[in-house]
């Protein structure tokens, strides 16, 4: 590529640098340019870009949090990157919004079914940590350090009553699992996934099926409260935990029932009362799991 001397006349280079030497007068766009280490005859050829570039430079340094962000783009800066005899000019993320990047990362191994949008979010070092709620902290642990393991550890069937943070302690191991070991897992209201699910016969109903089936881990949230029918029970559920007993895939349920509860619900459907099936259904679960009752206040209050 030409120098910048051979592709303008002198009056341009004249106004060029005068445009220039004016930009310089501040000592701060000054220091900001020369900073770049770029040559000087580039650099004159872009002093209105360069001064945009300054600017938002500056607004980051002032910057206290990607709120008050006063750049064109919130969270990126304009920024001069030499290519050989040129200058090109991209917003480049700040600091804090690469942090931002950085922390969301994980949620892309998460996927929720109609689930609270604050799961996504959910965190173990923002739990409250009391007494009652020990041994479901002290499984969250093991289940971590023990996940790489070839057998996989159990999953967890958690049991209590409403509002006391079932959910919310599931979706905070799957997001610790996302960000320490990029583990894909499926967060799903189960009432709704069922109705979901059945009006999806003609479409995509045997890929929705076949997914949740194998995805590393898996919620089931509340179950038991869905109205259950023989269909639910011995087409979807059924076949869901047994392929993922016999491929040893964490599972995950909450629920306001003990499993004794659950097993008596399960049994009655429209169709009639059938407790052999429910039973089976209730031992896959068993097998599937480690039975959990966490005992805390109502905190949706």
């Amino acid at each position: 590529m030409q120098k910048v001397s051979e592709l303008f006349s002198d009056s341009d280079k004249t106004a060029l640098y005068q445009s220039f030497a004016a930009a310089c007068s501040d000592k701060d766009f000054k220091d900001f340019v020369y900073g770049l280490d770029i040559e000087e005859e580039i650099l004159m050829k872009y002093t209105s870009s360069l001064e945009d570039a300054f600017i938002e430079c500056k607004n980051c340094k002032n910057c206290k949090n990607l709120a008050d962000c006063k750049n064109n783009e919130p969270g990126y800066k304009y920024t001069p990157i030499k290519d050989r005899n040129i200058i090109n000019f991209s917003y480049v993320a700040c600091d804090k919004k690469q942090k931002e990047l950085n922390d969301n990362e994980y949620k892309k191994y998460i996927e929720l079914f109609d689930m609270p949008k604050d799961i996504a979010r959910a965190s173990l070092k923002d739990i409250y940590k009391e007494d009652k709620r020990l041994p479901v902290f002290k499984y969250i642990t093991e289940f971590i350090n023990n996940y790489d393991n070839e057998d996989k550890p159990k999953g967890l069937y958690l049991h209590g009553s409403f509002g006391s943070g079932k959910t919310y302690l599931v979706a905070a191991l799957f997001n610790e699992l996302a960000k320490k070991k990029n583990i894909r897992s499926v967060l799903i209201y189960y009432p709704e996934f069922l109705r979901s699910l059945k009006a999806s016969f003609q479409t995509t109903y045997t890929e929705q099926f076949n997914y949740i089936k194998k995805v590393p881990l898996l919620l089931l949230d509340d179950i038991g409260a869905e109205n259950c029918s023989a269909w639910a029970r011995d087409e979807v559920l059924g076949p869901i935990l047994q392929y993922r007993m016999d491929s040893h895939l964490p599972t995950f349920f909450t629920s306001n029932l003990t499993l004794e509860e659950l097993e008596i619900s399960l049994a009655m459907t429209s169709s009639g009362v059938d407790k052999v099936k429910a039973r089976r259904i209730v031992e896959r679960i068993k097998q599937l799991t480690t039975d959990l009752e966490l005992i805390s206040k109502n905190r949706r209050d």
